[in-house]
């Protein structure tokens, strides 16, 4: 099989630059690597956007996907040319599971009692409702351990993600039918680590990494990311 294509998937409270320093690394590796956006307007929408994105590449592609990111691959990743999934710090979902039922069983984390629900207009409707994480405590909770002043654009340049989203049941569950690897954050206070330990383990992922990082452990470790997402790409070559 010829070298996939690496397509990084962001997840809420994000936007493509939150896989810089990823995409860097693998870019020097040698890499062809892609980072396009996700809207963050429902589930549904955003994985047939990755989804439509990723079906107009030549070849194989190894899709990964950070926190949100993670659901947005599981329902995407049916496409026929995705030959593995990687999650980082994300949600693996069942067929049928919303974000706010895999979290519902166990405790929440600090992010919780961090949000702001913000009404937007949606054209011919009622408002809809943007949620983020409050920018004083976006690095803290979101960002920890990394550089303040990195932390500092990235908590006001958040991309919201829809209240919607959190109970919108997943379509596809792509590891059912493909490889997948997963990085568990174990310092993460975004998501609880068990909520991916959980999801991973349910999945059978062939590989599960623990890396002792926040929720942005893209920017802490962004080797460590890249050596495993590296490692599903030689395993989908064959090398």
């Amino acid at each position: 099989m010829p070298t996939p294509t690496i397509v990084l998937v962001h997840g809420a409270f994000a936007d493509s630059a939150s896989w810089a320093p990823v995409t860097r690394e693998l870019l020097d590796r040698g890499h062809t690597v892609l980072v396009p956006p996700v809207y963050n307007r429902s589930l549904a929408e955003d994985a047939a956007s990755v989804r439509a994105f990723v079906e107009r590449l030549d070849g194989p592609v190894v899709l990964a996907g950070h926190s949100y990111g993670g659901a947005v691959i599981t329902v995407a990743g049916a496409a026929e040319n995705v030959a593995a999934l990687v999650y980082v710090s994300g949600y693996a979902l069942e067929e049928g599971e919303s974000l706010g039922q895999l979290q519902g069983g166990f405790p929440d984390s600090d992010l919780a009692a961090n949000l702001v629900y913000t009404p937007f207009p949606v054209a011919g409707a009622e408002d809809g409702t943007d949620v983020s994480v409050v920018i004083d405590a976006f690095p803290a909770v979101f960002a920890e351990g990394v550089d303040p002043k990195v932390a500092e654009v990235l908590a006001v340049s958040q991309r919201p993600l829809t209240a919607f989203a959190f109970g919108e049941p997943a379509s596809a569950a792509a590891w059912k039918t493909t490889p997948a690897w997963g990085i568990v954050s174990s310092s993460d206070r975004t998501i609880n680590p068990e909520v991916e330990r959980f999801g991973y383990s349910r999945a059978g992922l062939r590989e599960i990494v623990e890396i002792d990082g926040p929720h942005l452990v893209m920017h802490t470790h962004p080797a460590e990311v890249a050596d495993v997402i590296e490692t599903a790409a030689r395993a989908v070559a064959g090398s």
